[in-house]
């Protein structure tokens, strides 16, 4: 399962400016009005050679002060639940409130690691003043000042000590997970493929209850799909639905090679689908498209292309990715999409012979070469595909540092043209030669 970090606590004791510190870059609004860490609630964050996923809990509240008290407190039940890691952040200018207490009780019952963030610890005298947090009995207990970023990186060591590689998975089958908003269909889609013959469908020994993990053999075709959808049917207030919901589609992308999102033809791809799409993309995840709910979208001439087109530009950049348009009531394109996804698969897994490469891309690049920048110019020389668990090309070259953008994303749409890596994110480096 991959590591996912939560930052709880109450409102206001920093925990978006930590969490700006902590995935490198500002990527919140910083703000201090209460419920203002509207647009960013989780990126991923590496450090010593680990991964994992950030969680601004304080992007997940909304309402007035005692609305936040009992979010705060579900949420951080939440957190205790899915999350590998929690750091727990409170304000020495404030000292140790009621609601520190309550969180700090939740805390010290989980069986997960904690630490314990004092924030704002910027002087002498408020250097004194937070050694009182040290009476809340948290083994890891740090002084930071998120605004400076001083002892931010103590922080981070010390999360890359505590949370586990993970283990890999057994099977070497494709793996998909289902991702997508509630209601969207995610799990009438599991049931239609699997359909009521439960015998296709194995429990793997080891998968947590937090995903269903059902293998799928049937037609020759053999993979596992991860389902995150309805698990527990407790009742939550809304905005505990979003955060859940984030939580789990983190947990199923992290063991998924291939991620099928699901949207809603009325309603389109929302914020939310946007924010999956692009940390499917940061962790370099094969992506499909299904266009769910197609039966109830009113039909003119060319619907369907100008619904493709139009959300082609809203995921642009990357949009050489298969759409496929759905009705999972009337079982229509179901196995259409698992085919898709198939082969969105088997492009993230191709190798090209480096032969085959340079004879392509030489020819290309000596046609097109790298424009030249302040009168330098780039030469590259040789290319080369890195081992790694998707697609990545190494160009070699005598002045990487003089190649813009442009030209890389130039390359790499010619790459696509020529190898078909349609639904896979592409690497490219430039290496010194």
């Amino acid at each position: 399962m991959g590591n996912i970090v939560a930052i709880v606590g109450r409102p206001n004791v920093g925990k978006s400016t930590l969490y700006n510190r902590l995935i490198g870059e500002r990527q919140a609004i910083i703000d201090d009005t209460s419920g203002v860490t509207r647009d960013r609630k989780y990126g991923i964050s590496e450090w010593n050679g680990k991964k994992f996923t950030v969680i601004d809990t304080g992007g997940f509240v909304h309402g007035s002060d005692d609305v936040f008290e009992s979010a705060i407190r579900s949420q951080v039940r939440i957190a205790i639940e899915e999350a590998t890691l929690m750091i727990f952040m409170v304000d020495v200018m404030t000292g140790i409130t009621d609601l520190d207490e309550e969180v700090a009780q939740l805390l010290r019952k989980a069986e997960k690691p904690v630490i314990l963030v004092v924030n704002k610890v910027d002087n002498h005298r408020r250097m004194l003043e937070a050694n009182e947090f040290w009476s809340m009995g948290f083994e890891h207990t740090h002084f930071l000042s998120s605004l400076t970023g001083s002892g931010t990186g103590e922080v981070l060591d010390l999360v890359t000590e505590l949370i586990q590689d993970d283990p890999p998975m057994e099977l070497d089958i494709p793996k998909f997970a289902i991702l997508g908003q509630p209601n969207v269909g995610k799990s009438s889609l599991t049931n239609a493929l699997l359909g009521e013959e439960r015998n296709i469908v194995t429990d793997i020994a080891g998968t947590t209850r937090d995903s269903i993990h059902s293998r799928y053999q049937k037609f020759d075709k053999d993979f596992l799909i991860i389902d995150t959808a309805g698990m527990r049917k407790k009742a939550r207030v809304h905005e505990d639905l979003e955060f859940y919901s984030v939580m789990r589609a983190i947990k199923a992308m992290e063991e998924a090679d291939v991620c099928i999102l699901m949207i809603d033809a009325q309603t389109g791809m929302e914020a939310q689908d946007m924010s999956i799409f692009s940390l499917a993309l940061k962790r370099n995840k094969g992506i499909v498209i299904l266009v769910n709910k197609w039966d109830l979208v009113d039909k003119e001439t060319n619907t369907a292309r100008d619904y493709e087109r139009a959300l082609r530009s809203r995921i642009a950049p990357f949009n050489d990715i298969p759409i496929v348009f759905t009705s999972v009531v009337n079982k229509q394109r179901i196995l259409k999409s698992i085919e898709v996804a198939l082969e969105v698969h088997e492009n993230r897994n191709r190798k090209i012979k480096t032969s085959a490469l340079n004879d392509f891309m030489l020819e290309v690049i000596d046609k097109n070469p790298p424009p030249s920048n302040r009168g330098r110019f780039a030469k590259i020389k040789f290319i080369t595909q890195l081992p790694t668990y998707y697609p990545a090309f190494a160009f070699f070259c005598n002045n990487p540092k003089y190649i813009k953008t442009d030209y890389k994303n130039f390359l790499e749409n010619q790459l696509r043209k020529e190898f078909n890596f349609t639904g896979t994110p592409i690497g490219i480096f430039f290496r010194q030669k």
